[in-house]
């Protein structure tokens, strides 16, 4: 009797098994079918995600070039644009697969906020560096001032320009400095004007000076014509007449003409006897009688 019991309770585990094992097969074949649908779907949307992002970079490309943007910040902007979109499609792809997307978003955008706090001083050269590709207030070979530097600008880095002087040093300036702070661009204008204080004696007479010195600028071909040429009375100096002479010229020939006509200059007074006063001091020695 015993021995029946025992059979038919195995028999009826056994049929609960098999059947508990049927609504597992039948449960899980669903979930992985539907699983394997999703997928495939979401790698279809991933792939077309992917050729819409390849093409929105490639159209943004060719508008950079219509606007002539300047070829590295053009490279810089593409890898940029490139990198989001791609990540955008890659978390839709994950959403649409089932991954909880919510959490890793989040945790990307922390570890943003605590990289951009700790690089902030970085980041500013590099918005510095987009600002000065961009707006362009200096090229590639221009004379610029800035930041009580002068030099030739050499390159023009993302987080830093570099700037090669008369004598031949190399200077780094943060692009951050540059992009908010005073420049000026010796280069930006085809001409410039060369401002000269010549100053003459008192006992000289100043129209004479003028003449002479309108001589010597006759003979200079590389003065331009227009905007006129100024020979002027501008101060009563301590010990000089100081006039102003002011001549245009092309901006590449402005430091010929400076040390050229500083030269001539003195060359010509000399000739015509006049005299560039320079501060002297009398000095009065009185010699007192040595009393007994």
């Amino acid at each position: 009797m015993q021995k029946q019991e025992d059979g038919s309770i195995a028999e009826k585990v056994d049929k609960i098994d098999v059947s508990t094992l049927a609504q597992y097969i039948d449960k899980y074949s669903e979930m992985l079918i539907d699983f394997a649908i999703s997928f495939v779907i979401a790698l279809i949307v991933l792939r077309i995600t992917l050729w819409v992002a390849n093409a929105i970079v490639r159209f943004l490309g060719r508008a950079m070039e219509r606007r002539e943007v300047e070829v590295t910040l053009k490279k810089f902007l593409e890898d940029i644009i490139s990198t989001v979109l791609k990540v955008i499609c890659i978390i839709i792809f994950a959403s649409m697969v089932g991954i909880e997307t919510t959490s890793l978003i989040a945790l990307l955008g922390a570890a943003g906020l605590a990289v951009g706090l700790a690089l902030q001083g970085s980041l500013a050269n590099f918005a510095g560096g987009i600002l000065i590709l961009m707006y362009r207030p200096f090229r590639a070979g221009d004379f610029i001032n800035a930041q009580g530097q002068s030099g030739t600008v050499d390159e023009i880095q993302i987080f830093n320009t570099v700037l090669k002087t008369p004598d031949n040093k190399r200077i780094f300036i943060p692009n951050g400095l540059l992009s908010n702070g005073s420049l000026v661009n010796f280069s930006s204008e085809d001409t410039r004007r060369v401002d000269f204080v010549v100053g003459i004696s008192y006992d000289d007479s100043i129209s004479k000076a003028k003449q002479v010195i309108n001589d010597l600028l006759d003979k200079d071909e590389r003065l331009l014509k227009e905007p006129e040429r100024t020979v002027v009375v501008g101060a009563h100096g301590a010990s000089s007449i100081d006039l102003y002479v002011r001549v245009w010229v092309n901006s590449g020939d402005y430091w010929d003409v400076y040390f050229e006509f500083m030269e001539n200059i003195k060359l010509a007074f000399d000739e015509n006897g006049l005299s560039i006063p320079y501060p002297q001091q009398d000095v009065h020695v009185h010699q007192v009688a040595k009393q007994d």
